[in-house]
């Protein structure tokens, strides 16, 4: 049998759009003579799409490009995410379900079974889960069919099995001769060989060869990085398709020889992702997720405020990566404590990517700020964290000036440690409309940097080795005010991400200090980060719709 693995990027609502591609990819495996194709999980109204699941209109959309596929299904068989009707309505009107389409009709559904109500997912809010798993018989092979996280349980988990039921090993049991997944399984830290570890492993237990059809692309702060590929009942995983991009490939899921395929033969990267990211990996995800935000809302252009400092640099080269030099503006906007360094560190940097850039001085606004400070709040040789944080709330109103009146978004440059704990400063340097670099903690931001710099210099190399400063008063430098950021680092790895609690963190450390004052940070930064631009995920924990912490809490870390 000869199957295409085809993964698109979709967008959710976009039925004509999306179903423009699945027709192009539809004839183009008809072209190389497959007899099944695979498109990933939603494929036809886009994923996630959350409470759009609520509106009529929606729904009527789905149904009717679903009827056309139908109808168009022929000679080739087409396997798709779908939503259809749940038929009790119970406990919702509608399911999550991988759909084949043969002989001009809908042939088999499969509703999701595992409906994953963890960090982004809250599938149980929308959608009515399997209640049995039955095999459809294709040209007399018994296939079954799988959704995303069905495949996400399994001995392979031991006692960290999230699911009391395998759907893979009941449909393997039932006598499946192959096993579909569609997924949309979004991109982060060592997933990518976390999945093909985990297939492998099912496809050898059951003894049954497993495609996986993922998405790719970005919708939102989502990521998908795409990376499908196929696994024979022994295990081995072939068929390969790139990570981050469109592409087709034709195998015969029972043989380990790869056949036709659109383009580079390149396997999805394996790497642990042990420590910091693999910043080739890292680049790619985030150059994805600058560019479905602004593509899939019709926007072509953005500006970064240029600081000198490491993090718009990095920003403002993903930003040319995604969009190309001319669509980037780069604002240098130096205050009264701003270094010469600085500006020319800027100026450099733009003229390496070849970006337009434009410098406009605060120096008088931010005096008139402090005329006005006189009469609000009284003579003050100095207004302390109150001057500091107005230089950069000017910036900001500046950086939407331009937003405003040239139709560009703003794209914020905070890192994630900074977020973590609070070193930023609301209506300033965290306005806009996507924060690049949210979920990547400072040690991923330098490893980005030098990544950039590979060939040849992108990033002045002199901000890559000063010491990070706000220039928000004279001499400062972030040490003063934060924990080494490798010692900080690595406490926001342990505790968000990896589910560390103080106790397990006190046993590498001996610096209790250091510990307590990043936790109460932490908490007390909440109400910021809910005012922040929706946050880029590339991380297993994420701050945004994965992470969902009250702000008025008392609830500390020691209790």
């Amino acid at each position: 049998m000869r199957v295409a693995l085809a993964q698109i990027d979709t967008t959710v609502g976009d039925f004509s759009g999306n179903l423009a591609k699945i027709r192009e990819r539809t004839a183009s495996a008809r072209e190389r003579g497959a007899d099944l194709i695979v498109f990933p999980e939603l494929a036809v109204c886009g994923y996630p799409p959350l409470d759009l699941l609520d509106r009529h209109s929606f729904l009527a959309g789905n149904e009717r490009s679903l009827e056309a596929l139908a109808a168009e299904a022929s000679d080739i068989a087409i396997v798709l995410g779908a939503v259809v009707p749940a038929p009790d309505r119970r406990p919702h009107p509608v399911a999550n379900a991988a759909v084949a389409l043969a002989e001009g009709r809908i042939a088999h559904v499969q509703f999701k079974t595992l409906l994953p109500t963890y960090d982004v997912f809250d599938e149980a809010r929308y959608f009515a889960p399997a209640r049995e798993r039955t095999l459809w018989s294709f040209r007399g092979t018994q296939i079954g069919l799988t959704v995303c996280e069905d495949v996400w349980s399994g001995e392979f988990w031991g006692g960290r099995r999230p699911y009391d039921l395998d759907p893979v090993q009941e449909l393997a049991r039932a006598g499946a001769d192959l096993i579909i997944n569609v997924s949309a399984s979004p991109f982060e830290h060592r997933k990518l060989a976390l999945r093909a570890a985990m297939l492998s492993d099912a496809a050898r237990r059951h003894r049954v060869p497993i495609v996986f059809v993922n998405l790719v692309g970005a919708n939102d702060e989502l990521i998908f990085d795409g990376a499908s590929f196929a696994v024979s009942a022994r295990g081995d995983v072939h068929g390969c398709l790139p990570a981050f991009e469109e592409s087709l490939r034709v195998i015969d899921p029972f043989s380990e020889l790869e056949t036709q395929h659109e383009g580079a033969p390149r396997a999805p990267r394996v790497d642990t992702f042990e420590g910091s990211s693999d910043a080739s990996v890292l680049e790619e995800a985030l150059v994805v997720g600058i560019r479905g935000y602004m593509h899939k809302q019709s926007f072509a252009r953005v500006v970064v405020g240029l600081s000198g400092g490491i993090d718009s640099a990095v920003t403002a080269h993903l930003a040319v990566r995604a969009l190309g030099a001319e669509n980037v503006l780069g604002v240098l906007m130096p205050g009264p404590y701003s270094s010469d360094h600085s500006i020319e560190d800027a100026r450099e940097l733009a003229t390496h990517l070849g970006i337009e850039s434009r410098l406009v001085p605060i120096h008088g606004i931010f005096e008139s700020f402090l005329t006005s400070f006189r009469g609000l709040l009284g003579e003050h040789a100095d207004y302390g964290l109150t001057q500091e944080n107005v230089q950069a709330r000017v910036r900001g109103a500046l950086l939407m000036a331009v937003s405003n009146f040239e139709h560009r978004i703003v794209l914020a440059t905070g890192n994630k440690s900074e977020l973590s704990v609070g070193y930023t400063t609301l209506y300033g340097d965290l306005v806009g409309g996507v924060a690049v670099l949210g979920d990547v903690l400072k040690r991923d931001v330098y490893a980005l940097a030098r990544f950039a710099n590979r060939a040849s210099e992108v990033i002045p190399w002199r901000t890559i080795e000063k010491p990070p400063s706000a220039e928000l008063r004279p001499n400062q430098v972030d040490a003063d005010s934060l924990p080494a950021y490798d010692a900080l680092d690595e406490v926001l790895c342990q505790v968000l991400e990896r589910g560390a609690s103080p106790e397990q963190l006190l046993e590498r450390t001996s610096d209790r200090d250091t510990l307590d004052w990043v936790l109460r940070a932490l908490d007390r930064s909440e109400y910021k980060r809910r005012q922040a631009p929706i946050i880029l995920r590339v991380s297993p924990k994420a701050f945004g719709i994965g992470r969902r912490i009250p702000i008025a809490q008392r609830c500390g870390w020691w209790q």
